[in-house]
């Protein structure tokens, strides 16, 4: 029996740009391959291509760069069925490990010591008919939900449902994201601070330090 292969688009050392863990030195492992085609992506390069690696592959070439958390990303990871086994390695082998998928494929099977970080899609996106709702009921205490907000309108409905899904009750974060070239954070800020919004406003920090180059 052949041994278990994903497709990579690429596998890089960066500094965490999001999320709770922004600034932490994280392993990136960039699946190949996404059924989404949100509006404002910014990495439509991993949509096709890549290269077959073998999961010793991937965890060797994680190993190489010393550190302590690891992301799965894409593209969409969950896309690649394969992606469950490679994320519950990394656990086995003691990394912090979280995982950035769209919310439009099932999480259920994902080992519960990934932090998952589901980007639920604005209208703004061009993809909200693809939230996959039920997946809110497999999120865990640990894990956080990210809206990417392109205007007032997504602004409203991410509010309405951070509400309407309970989602501070759920998750120990609940992140807002401005589009970039769309909404200036100084808006979102505003908007955040006008509401007394109990939600983390975030940038990408690794654009500010590198721009919109890959493999950072």
């Amino acid at each position: 029996m052949s041994e278990t292969a994903l497709r990579i688009t690429e596998i890089f050392h960066s500094l965490q740009g999001e999320t709770s863990t922004v600034g932490l030195p994280t392993v990136f492992v960039r699946l190949t391959g996404c059924p989404l085609r949100c509006g404002y992506c910014d990495t439509a390069y991993a949509f096709e291509g890549g290269s077959k690696w073998t999961l010793n592959q991937i965890l060797d070439k994680v190993a190489e760069y010393g550190a302590s958390h690891v992301t799965v990303t894409g593209g969409e990871p969950l896309a690649q069925p394969q992606s469950i086994e490679l994320l519950k390695r990394l656990c086995d082998l003691g990394y912090c490990v979280s995982l950035e998928t769209s919310g439009a494929m099932p999480v259920e099977e994902v080992d519960h010591r990934v932090v998952k970080i589901l980007d639920l899609k604005t209208p703004g996106s061009g993809e909200v008919s693809r939230n996959l709702y039920s997946n809110i009921e497999h999120l865990q205490a640990h894990d956080e939900v990210k809206f990417v907000i392109c205007d007032r309108q997504d602004y409203d409905w991410s509010c309405m449902k951070v509400d309407e899904l309970s989602l501070r009750e759920k998750v120990s974060e609940v992140l807002f994201s401005p589009s970039q070239g769309q909404l200036s954070p100084a808006q979102l800020a505003e908007w955040i601070l006008q509401d007394k919004l109990k939600v983390r406003m975030q940038l990408q920090t690794h654009k500010y330090i590198w721009g919109d180059k890959p493999g950072h």
